[in-house]
Parts: C-alpha cells; structure tokens; sequence
C-alpha cells in the first residue's frame, strides 16, 4: 500500500511545488513586463482575449492572470468589460497545460532527463540575484514538474492495479454532473486546476479512470479553477466582484457546454481511433478541453457587452464613491498596487488644484468642506494603502517609488490643511493687495495640472518650483514693505493679517510644488526604473 501511496503522494506535491516554482520564476524574471503588456494589449474584446489567452500559456498559470486582472480592475487601470475578454482568454490559455503534459509528459519520460535542470537551477537561484536568479528558480521547476509527472506515473499505474474506478457514475447528464463535481472539489483541495488535470490525465493514462469519466473531471477542474478569484475578491471593489462573477459564470457555461457536447465528442472520438484500434488517451483528453473552452470563447466574445451589463444587474453599485479603487486584493501585486495608488494621488491632486483656483476667484461651492473631508479621508486611506503594499526588497526603483508617493501624500495633506484654513479664515482673494500673488499661484496651478496630465513642456517642474519661489520672494517684499510702514489706507487690512495671507500663499505654493516633484518622481520610477539623479529632493537640507 505504501509503495502506491507514497509516489502518489510524492509526485502530486512534486508537481505542485514545480508549478508553483516555473509560475513564479517566469512572472518574476518578467520583471513586471507581464502586468504591463497585458495593459498594453488589453483594448477591443478580441485583443483583451489574445492577451489573456497568451500571458495564462506564458506563466502555465490562469490564477496568476486572473489575480493580476482583478488587481488591474480594482485598480480602475482597465475596465471590467475589458477584463471579462481578459478572463476568457486565460480560461483558453489554461489549458495549455494539458497538451504540455499529455505531449511531453506523458509520452516522453523526462523525469530522469530533467534532474540537472533542477540543479543547475538550484545552483542560479541560490549563487546569482535579479533576474538569473529567476530563470534558475523557473528552471527548477520545471525539472520538478516532469520529475513530479514521472512519479505520478508509477504511482497512478499501482492505484490502477489496485483499485478498479468502473464503478464511478458514467452514462447521463446527472452521472457526469457528479463526476464533475468530485473534479471541481479535487481542484478547490489542490487549489490547483493545472494539478488536478495533470491527475487526470495520469489516471486516464494508466487506465485508472476510462475516458468519459476523465473529461467530466476535466470540466469541473475548468470551474474549480475560479475559486481562487473569488477568494481575491472578497472584501474588494464591486469592480473586483463583478470581474469574479464573470469568471465563474463563463467557466460554468462552458461546463454545461461541454457536458452537452461530452456524447457528440465521444462518439467522434471512438470513431476516430477505431480506424487505429487504440483506447482515446491523454492527447484527446486535452483536445477536448481546449475544444470546449474554445468553443465558449466564441459563443460569448460576440455578445460580451450585453454579459458585461449581465453582470453589472448581478452585482449592482451600492456605493457612490467611484473614486476609490484601493483594496487590500491589490497589496501582493507591488506593480499594480502602485500604479493604482499613483493614478488615486493624481485624481487628488487634481481635485485639489481645482478647489485651490475656485477659492481663488471666490467661486468656491457650499459642499467645499465637505468634498476636503473627504479627500482627507481617502488621503489618509491611500498613505495607509502605500505604506502596507508588499515591496521586494532588492527592487530600488519600486521602494523609491513608494517613498515619493508617500511624500506627495503627506503634502497633499498640508495642501487641503491650507485651503481648510481659508475657509476658516474668510480671506478676501478679490482686494487687489493680492492680485501680484493670485496671479502667480494661478499660474501655478495651470503648469502643476498640465504636467501632471503630460501636457506641458519638459521643465514644467523647474518652473513650479520657481513660481514657489516667487511666491516667497513676494511675501518677503510684502513684509518688508509693512514694515517700514506702507499703508494705503483705512479700508487696508491690518499688516499682520496682510502678512498672514502672502504666507499662507508662500506655503501652499511650496506644497503645490512638492506635491509636483514627488507624483513626477512617482511616475518616473514606474516609467524606467531609473533614478532621475539631476533632480533634488526638496525635503532634504
């Protein structure tokens, strides 16, 4: 018994932790590029589909883009309609995994050839860093994941021998039903579809399994695998939510589609190697897992707008804050999590800019103290957000990253702190002692919101940070003038109160400007990767 069991057991977790091993090794030796081409050539439906479909046969990993593209909505960087392409496209890739197996898995034993493939990659992961490091990391496992397959092999021949599985239901839609459950259980215990149909396809090799049965189980593995992107969603966005159920809905179609198709198939099949004198094996196995999805993709890329609103009526919007699209789904994914955080201070940003120039025509709206708590709240939220996103330590350039939209939060902060105090205060923007300085943060404001919008020339930063300069230079002439005693009359406020008003504008323009050099800073960083090293930290002495 324990001669069965133990290379069952031992090649199931062999073939797990080398997945898990060539999965994480290709993403991380991507080095983010995978998050950004799939934002690169997710757009129409189709392209959304290629894209999912690619990345999912790249990474052998349909949970690591499903997590990714929730991130992504949550994030707001795509739309979930986008995404619904996205996830279909990842359902097809997955199942290249059942050609990798049945084609060279099952029918090359490359068990014993790989092994120093798990030790050269040992040797890369352990003496190198960055991304040779990586490629040893993929490279070891993918020398487990066929050292894995081999054991299960034997193990699966002596389960074969032992215990015969005949008296499994076949035959009926409700027998397949039942078949397909125990394959969805066996995905969600695996927490691995590519596992559970690597079982199969190794049962059905060793005629532990006929068939009819092993495709049923194909078919519940195809719906166990959404799982885990239910479990990313929890407590996310309804953006979040609604890619999710859009993913179990088209996975469980393309189940009930395969059942209907499972006697047509078989019968095809059957016909098929008649003319061979040959039982249908793992090969056909993955045909008809790549034949059904496929077959799904294309009943629903036509109609995807319409399954989009199907879903929108699922799952409706019980929130009116649209803006908000930080959720804890996001703090494992450093690239993506950034990118949403970066877009979130750049809304601010914006949002701030506009209330700034309001206040300064004095058209400033009633709710203004209102819409100000609320950026404070969702500062406050972003800083915490920031502060927790999971950061690899050897990665300079995203740890700089983070450290400038922290800072940028931090002003962001101080700048609705001034606005706040305006209210407060009552200034009067209108008396033409402040003209000089209205016109100058004005044309602060316009520069700060074109470049952070992309729209203005290279040295939009410099010429910030010489309107914040200006605005300081103003205060001090204005104080030196009230001091030596310039007064132009009794309807003039008192000096301090004059003085007070110049630095309040000397101090918002300095955040004005901070808050420009650390959002640029930020998206450099997500850019190239490169230390701008001419520019100054202005926080620094």
């Amino acid at each position: 018994m324990l001669d069965v069991f133990f290379p069952f057991a031992g090649g199931l977790g062999l073939f797990l932790i080398g997945m898990t091993l060539l999965s994480e090794g290709l993403v991380a030796f991507a080095g983010g590029s995978l998050p950004r081409v799939l934002l690169a050539f997710t757009g129409r439906p189709l392209r959304a589909f290629a894209s999912g479909a690619l990345i999912t046969a790249l990474a052998q990993s349909s949970t690591a883009t499903t997590v990714t593209l929730i991130g992504f909505v949550s994030a707001g960087l795509i739309t979930y309609t986008q995404a619904i392409g996205v996830v279909i496209g990842a359902s097809v890739g997955n199942t290249a995994t059942g050609w990798i197996v049945s084609g060279l898995g099952l029918k090359i034993s490359l068990g014993f050839y790989t092994l120093p493939l798990i030790g050269i990659g040992a040797l890369l992961k352990l003496l190198s860093k960055g991304q040779v490091a990586e490629v040893g990391r993929a490279l070891a496992g993918f020398g487990m994941l066929f050292l894995g397959l081999s054991t299960l092999q034997e193990g699966m021949q002596g389960i074969a021998a032992m215990f015969s599985l005949a008296h499994l239901p076949t035959g009926g839609v409700g027998a397949y039903a039942l078949v397909v459950v125990i394959g969805l259980v066996l995905t969600a215990v695996l927490q691995s579809s590519s596992a559970a149909i690597a079982m199969t396809l190794t049962a059905l090799d060793a005629g532990a399994i006929n068939f009819a049965q092993a495709a049923a189980v194909v078919v519940g593995a195809s719906i166990g695998t959404t799982l885990t992107g239910v479990l990313v969603s929890i407590g996310g966005t309804v953006y979040a939510k609604r890619t999710a159920i859009a993913y179990i809905l088209f996975n469980v179609a393309a189940g009930v589609i395969a059942l209907l198709l499972l006697p047509l198939f078989l019968h095809l099949v059957a016909a098929a190697t008649g003319y061979v004198n040959a039982e249908p094996g793992a090969i056909a196995l993955a045909a008809f897992h790549t034949l059904f999805m496929a077959l799904a993709a294309a009943l629903f890329l036509p109609f995807i707008n319409h399954f989009a609103r199907l879903v929108k009526r699922l799952v409706p919007e019980r929130t009116t804050r649209v803006e908000h699209h930080l959720d804890a789904s996001l703090l494992s994914l450093p690239t993506v999590a950034l990118e949403a955080s970066q877009r979130m201070l750049e809304g601010i940003a914006n949002q701030l800019f506009d209330l700034y120039e309001q206040m300064l025509s004095s058209s400033a709206p009633p709710a203004t103290r209102d819409t100000l708590t609320r950026i404070d709240a969702l500062l406050d939220e972003a800083y915490e957000f920031v502060a927790r996103i999971q950061m690899p330590a050897d990665d300079d350039a995203m740890n700089e990253q983070r450290s400038a939209q922290l800072h940028a939060t931090d002003h962001l902060l101080r700048l609705s702190n001034r606005l706040r105090q305006v209210l407060n205060n009552g200034a009067d923007f209108g008396n033409s002692l402040y003209e000089d300085a209205v016109n100058q943060a004005s044309l602060m404001l316009a520069l700060a919101r074109k470049g952070l919008n992309g729209e203005a020339s290279s040295d939009w930063l410099e010429q910030v940070e010489a309107g914040a300069a200006s605005l300081n230079q103003l205060m001090q002439r204005v104080r030196l003038g009230l001091l030596g005693g310039n007064n132009n009359g009794n309807n003039t406020p008192p000096p301090l109160r004059i003085t007070d008003v110049y630095r309040w504008f000397e101090r918002a323009g300095n955040h004005i400007w901070r808050v420009s050099h650390y959002l640029a800073l930020a998206e450099s960083c997500t850019k190239d990767k490169q230390r701008d090293a001419t520019k100054t930290d202005p926080d620094k002495p």
